[in-house]
C-alpha cells in the first residue's frame, strides 16, 4: 500500500473489547492492508496476527496511571508515517470515540492535513454486559444508559468531577469505564448523594475473554467484594436494577467451562 509520492492515510480503528470475533469486517480489512499499526495495550494479539508479515507493528499502549508513551508522541508517529506515504492503522481497544481519545487524534491529523477514517468498534460496555448476561436496557427496569469514566485526565487534580446528585437520581443503568481504582469512592459517593445502598452493582473484569470474571453485589458491598476477589484492570462497573438478570442470563459461563476443560 505504500506510495512515497503521496501522503498516507490514518485509520483510527476500534479493535473491540477483546474477543477477536467481535472485530468489524472493515477493521479487519484495514489491518490486513496496513503498512504500519500503532496499537494499544489491550489489543488482542490474535488481531495483530492478521496483519501483513512486513507490516510495522508498534506498541503505544498505556497502562492505567502509568503512561510510558505520551499522547503527543503517538500523534507525531501517526503524522510521520503518514507523511512518508504509509497507510497507518491506529488500533485502539473498544471504540475509538468512547473514552478512547480518537477525537483528539483525528483533530491532530486534520490540523496537519492528513486524511483519516474512523472505524467504530464494539465498546467494552456493550460486550462486557452482553457476556455477563446483563442487559443494559430492559423494558421493566431501564430505559436509559449513562456511560461515565472513572479515570481522570493525567495531570489534573479534580478527582472524579461528577454531579453525584444527578448520577444518583438517574433511573437507568450507569456504566463506569476504568473505575477500578476509584470503585469505593464511586459507590460511596452515589449512596451519599441519595442512591439506595441496595442498588445492584456488578464489576466485569476482562469482558468477552475466556478468563472473564463477574463480581455481583450492591453499592454497599461491591467495593469490598471486588477487593476480596483481587479485581484488576480492565474492568467495568455496572450499576442498576438490570444487574439482577446476571444469574438468569449468564450464558457465557458455559462457554468458559468448556474452554477450561479443553486446556486442563
Amino acid at each position: 500500500m505504500q506510495n512515497a509520492t503521496t501522503i498516507g492515510k490514518v485509520y483510527i480503528t476500534g479493535a473491540g473489547p477483546g474477543d477477536p470475533q467481535l472485530l468489524t469486517l472493515r477493521a479487519r480489512t484495514v489491518i490486513e492492508l496496513a503498512d504500519v499499526i500503532l496499537y494499544d495495550n489491550l489489543v488482542n494479539q490474535e488481531i495483530l496476527d492478521w496483519s501483513r508479515p512486513d507490516a510495522i507493528k508498534i506498541s503505544v499502549g498505556k497502562l492505567p496511571y502509568c503512561s510510558v508513551i505520551t499522547q503527543e508522541t503517538i500523534h507525531q508517529w501517526m503524522l510521520d508515517h503518514a507523511l512518508e506515504g504509509r497507510q497507518v492503522v491506529r488500533l485502539k481497544g473498544g471504540d475509538p470515540l468512547i473514552f478512547g481519545r480518537g477525537a483528539e487524534e483525528a483533530a491532530f491529523l486534520q490540523e496537519n492535513g492528513v486524511s483519516f477514517e474512523i472505524i467504530p468498534g464494539v465498546t467494552s460496555s456493550l460486550a462486557a454486559a452482553a457476556y455477563a448476561g446483563i442487559p443494559l436496557t430492559h423494558r421493566e427496569n431501564a430505559q436509559m444508559v449513562l456511560l461515565a469514566t472513572g479515570h481522570t485526565k493525567r495531570g489534573t487534580n479534580k478527582g472524579l468531577d461528577f454531579d453525584w446528585d444527578q448520577l444518583a437520581a438517574f433511573k437507568g443503568t450507569i456504566v463506569f469505564y476504568m473505575g477500578v481504582k476509584h470503585l469505593e469512592q464511586i459507590a460511596e459517593s452515589l449512596v451519599k448523594a441519595g442512591k439506595a445502598d441496595g442498588t445492584p452493582a456488578a464489576v466485569v473484569e476482562n469482558g468477552s475473554l475466556p478468563h472473564q470474571r463477574v463480581i455481583t453485589g450492591n453499592l454497599s458491598d461491591i467495593a469490598a467484594l471486588s477487593k476480596a476477589a483481587a479485581v484488576t484492570t480492565p474492568a467495568l462497573l455496572l450499576v442498576g436494577e438490570v444487574v439482577k438478570y446476571h444469574q438468569q442470563l449468564n450464558w457465557f459461563a458455559a462457554v468458559q467451562s468448556i474452554h477450561q476443560q479443553a486446556i486442563a
